[in-house]
């Protein structure tokens, strides 16, 4: 099964994030998909989450799925150095690591906005990204 980042496709930040991943992975690993999109829809409803959750990035991998800052390390393993040492994060405890990461995420669209149109993507990224 693929690795796959699921994220807010109207927020800012999501979007900026990704292209992030995108520029500074290791290797061609995850996938992508909006939350919003069909792919995320189905994510959500099989695990439970209602169609309108935009709370937190989350990240499918071997048929589980993370949430809030546990995603984002999670994440942060298939970058390149030295991205990939947030991983020591993990050394928070993950109480403590969500209060901040739902504290930024209610924040995020007052903070960084959020669009209703799509980012243009190279043609090699576009394999990437999920309906």
């Amino acid at each position: 099964m693929k690795n796959i980042v699921l994220f807010d496709g109207h927020c800012n930040l999501c979007n900026k994030s990704v292209q992030f991943i995108l520029q500074h992975e290791r290797s061609a690993d995850l996938y992508f998909a909006s939350l919003q999109s069909e792919f995320g829809q189905k994510i959500l409803k099989e695990h439970g989450f209602p169609a309108n959750y935009t709370d937190s990035v989350l990240f499918f991998q071997n048929e589980l799925l993370f949430q809030q800052s546990t995603a984002a390390l999670k994440i942060s393993r298939y970058l390149r150095f030295p991205w990939r040492m947030v991983r020591m994060g993990y050394i928070i405890p993950r109480f403590l690591r969500d209060v901040i990461y739902r504290y930024v995420a209610k924040k995020r669209l007052r903070w960084f906005g959020q669009t209703d149109s799509c980012w243009v993507m190279t043609k090699e990224w576009k394999d990437r990204f999920l309906g």
